[in-house]
């Protein structure tokens, strides 16, 4: 008998055909040689029971019928390709062994393992793992069959991760659904990603701009100019800085303290599919689903990179010598000019930066095969180029630069200069021209009150610290502090992948990986699915949340569910997934503790006050009972199907505030009297009952609760004569939402440092002095 080889797609079916049995015959749905047969799925061939699978009252949707907890999950074809699987079931009586030729990763071991348990297929089966599709891969592939019991813990953790993803998105989306008469999506994994969006745009919206002013000087000596930023409080009066600039202009200086260091800057890590996303749409705007659909076109239908979806940005020793045999193959062609400058003797099993197994798990970085690229399309040409280069800079030095610290005094008056003076490009010259452009214009990261870091090319920085200079100019900068930036896809990818966690630290960010949000292959359709139902939308680059998208968290909170909407804490369990994909924790302990959960999703919505109709924006209004239609979207959601959304009941007792059911992220609302009555009528258009209640008012008898304005907290019951209102800014210091709650609750703050007139320091509590007003006072403590 034959051996059944089953890929993931037609594709990749096809190209191992070519390798393993090149005179086969072709039958459209699979192809026959000689010891093989050749076939496919066609991505997900089955899936998991809509609820009505296992009783016929879960087609209405009603929060009473919840939790919906089944003691085996039932599984079903997708109606689409039910003719695929009848015939792999066909094919696999013919033959008495199996190979599972699905992509190498969870997913791909997910699909293999639902087509052999809904098929029963008890033939012994033998995996192929490979990396890219290659003829030299396929074929040593073959020779390197591995048992497939070596896979079972990560079938264990793919069938984990779908069965925790039904559980939570299939009674948590018809919880809220019907509880608040609106289609609402929840999951394991894209709620979070939306508290992250959520989060930044309450930020932003918070965010004060405040003025302040710079002052810079250009001084010369020789030949030689430079600038210098002052040195000094940051100045928020404009004449003081006029001051210090008139003070300086014209006169002569001297240097008070000149250092110089070498630096190096070695080349970025190879790419990983996360990373590779970000850099596609910081550079082109691609969308992460964009990049990654061209990336696995790049490797399945042209096989000129190896597997994308993967989570590392090194290789093992085992690679080496391909990557070397790639270089030689990019030798002809149009990046024959960087070849020839390559030093090949820099990629090797002892650079760490390359080659390092330890952080190697499934799969490699992302690395061009030796197979040369046809004819590619625009968009496949800008992600194969990105990592070409990128793979191409590690053949080559790091960029040297000399960097100057200079101190400048004028007139009692200090300035500091930063100089990068470029030494050498090394692996720079891998970077496109635009892109080395750039690179020379980037800045340092620097305080909001600091001058730019100045950063010299090519031009030779040579200064005497024993001579004076001349100030030649000066002047005065306004500036004003920035909010925090709106979440582009690539930078939601960043903050997906250390679970919203703010990393600047590359080790860091690396020992997150197996806790982020979802993984490599998963992130992509996750932002999609966020669009898809309407809780974020695009405008550029930037993601912006909808007023659907800002009800759902904060009814999600209010709730009483957080961790549903907690990044961290659903970043472990994606550890807890990984664990369990190793053999290091047990798939069971982790279902019972997702449906621990599960109950307690339930429970909470049930006593949580429906949310009256105009809550969730406009576009939300017309969904609101929508029969079929809202079935549709639900399942477009990822999962959440939504039959019989029109008739489920929601158990309403008529409306109720949004107070009591929580609103959408605080707006510019105002305070008490005035202040108050102006948050209705601002550019938010929302009313004050809208708005997130922040705690109850301590005023005797008021009942009412404390939401947030543009310049403070006021009482909600203003309209009543409620007076009670706390101002953003008191003695010098801003009230955060966290302090006010102290204020709330404790009657004050924690303990602040505030400066005395003449310059010293104390420690003191801000005080609520009058629970009736909102009068505070500063308490010091020796």
């Amino acid at each position: 008998m034959k051996t059944l080889i089953i890929a993931e797609k037609p594709d990749m079916g096809r190209t191992i055909a070519a390798v393993m049995e090149p005179r086969a015959k072709n039958n459209r749905t699979y192809l026959e040689g000689e010891k093989y047969i050749v076939t496919w799925a066609i991505g997900h061939l089955l899936g998991l029971a809509e609820p009505d699978a296992y009783d016929d009252k879960y087609k209405r949707w009603n929060i009473k019928d919840l939790p919906i907890i089944p003691e085996q999950f039932k599984i079903v074809p997708n109606p689409k390709t039910k003719d695929q699987l009848k015939m792999i079931g066909e094919l696999a009586k013919r033959c008495n062994a199996i190979v599972n030729a699905c992509d190498a990763g969870r997913e791909g071991q997910y699909i293999f393992a639902l087509i052999q348990q809904q098929l029963k297929l008890h033939q012994p089966v033998k995996r192929l793992w490979i990396s890219d599709l290659t003829a030299e891969s396929i074929a040593t592939g073959f020779e390197r069959l591995r048992d497939a019991s070596e896979f079972e813990f990560l079938t264990q953790a793919a069938r984990a991760r779908s069965e925790a993803d039904w559980l939570i998105g299939m009674n948590a989306s018809r919880a809220f659904t019907t509880r608040h008469n609106t289609l609402l999506s929840v999951g394991r994994v894209q709620t979070p990603v939306l508290a992250l969006i959520h989060d930044r745009e309450k930020e932003i919206e918070a965010f004060q701009s405040q003025t302040f002013y710079d002052v810079w000087a250009e001084f010369k000596q020789e030949q030689i100019k430079y600038k210098g930023a002052w040195q000094g409080d940051r100045l928020t009066k404009p004449e003081e800085a006029e001051a210090i600039a008139a003070a300086v202009r014209g006169k002569t200086g001297e240097i008070t303290k000149y250092d110089t260091k070498q630096t190096k800057e070695y080349p970025f890590k190879l790419y990983d599919l996360t990373l590779l996303q970000r850099e596609a749409n910081a550079k082109y705007g691609y969308s992460a689903k964009k990049t990654l659909d061209v990336a696995q076109a790049l490797y399945e239908r042209h096989k000129v990179i190896s597997y994308p979806r993967t989570n590392s940005n090194y290789v093992t020793e085992q690679n080496i010598d391909g990557m070397h045999k790639a270089l030689r193959m990019l030798g002809t062609g149009p990046y024959a000019d960087l070849v020839q400058q390559a030093n090949p003797n820099l990629v090797h099993k002892q650079n760490k930066s390359v080659c390092n197994p330890s952080r190697v798990e499934d799969h490699h970085a992302i690395l061009p095969t030796l197979k040369r690229p046809g004819t590619l399309s625009k968009e496949e040409q800008n992600v194969y180029d990105l990592v070409i280069r990128r793979f191409l800079s590690h053949f080559f030095p790091p960029a040297e630069y000399k960097m100057h610290t200079v101190m400048t005094q004028v007139d009692k008056h200090l300035f500091k200069t930063n100089i990068k003076e470029l030494l050498s490009l090394g692996w720079k010259v891998v970077l496109s021209k635009a892109d080395q452009d750039k690179g020379k214009k980037s800045k340092s990261p620097k305080k909001e009150d600091e001058e730019e870091t100045d950063e010299w090319t090519d031009k030779k920085f040579e200064i005497d610290a024993g001579r004076p200079v001349d100030c030649v100019r000066a002047e005065m900068k306004e500036k004003a502090t920035q909010p925090p930036k709106s979440y582009t896809e690539g930078t939601l990818l960043k903050a997906m992948e250390s679970a919203g966690k703010q990393m600047e630290n590359e080790e860091l960010r690396e020992v997150m990986k197996d806790a982020g949000l979802g993984t490599p292959a998963t992130r992509a359709a996750t932002i999609e699915r966020l669009k898809k139902v309407g809780y974020i939308e695009m405008k550029g680059k930037k993601i912006l949340i909808t007023e659907k998208g800002k009800m759902a968290i904060d009814l999600i909170r209010h709730a009483g569910v957080d961790l549903l909407a907690s990044p961290e804490m659903t970043g472990q369990w994606e550890r807890r997934l990984h664990q369990i994909s190793k053999g290091e924790a047990a798939q069971e302990k982790f279902m019972d503790n997702v449906k621990r959960f599960t109950l307690s999703i339930i429970d909470k919505v049930r006593q949580q006050p429906p949310a009256p109709a105009n809550a969730f924006g406009e576009e939300a209004r017309g969904k609101r009972a929508a029969g079929k239609e809202g079935a549709r979207n639900a399942r477009a959601s990822g999962g959440t199907a939504a039959k019989g959304v029109g008739r489920a009941s929601s158990g309403r007792g008529g409306s109720a505030t949004l107070e009591q059911a929580a609103a959408p992220a605080s707006r510019a609302a105002g305070t008490a009297g005035s202040a108050a009555r102006s948050s209705s009528d601002g550019a938010s258009g929302f009313s004050v009952s809208q708005r997130q209640a922040l705690g109850s008012c301590p005023r005797s008898n008021c009942g009412g609760s404390i939401i947030e304005g543009r310049k403070g907290y006021g009482c909600s019951h203003y309209k009543q004569g409620c007076g009670f209102v706390v101002w953003k800014e008191y003695a010098g210091k801003q009230i955060t939402g966290t302090m006010l709650k102290s204020l709330l609750t404790k009657g004050q703050t924690q303990l602040l440092s505030f400066k005395r007139k003449d310059g010293s320091t104390v420690k003191a509590r801000i005080v609520l002095n009058e629970p009736g007003t909102g009068q505070l006072s500063v308490r010091e403590e020796s």
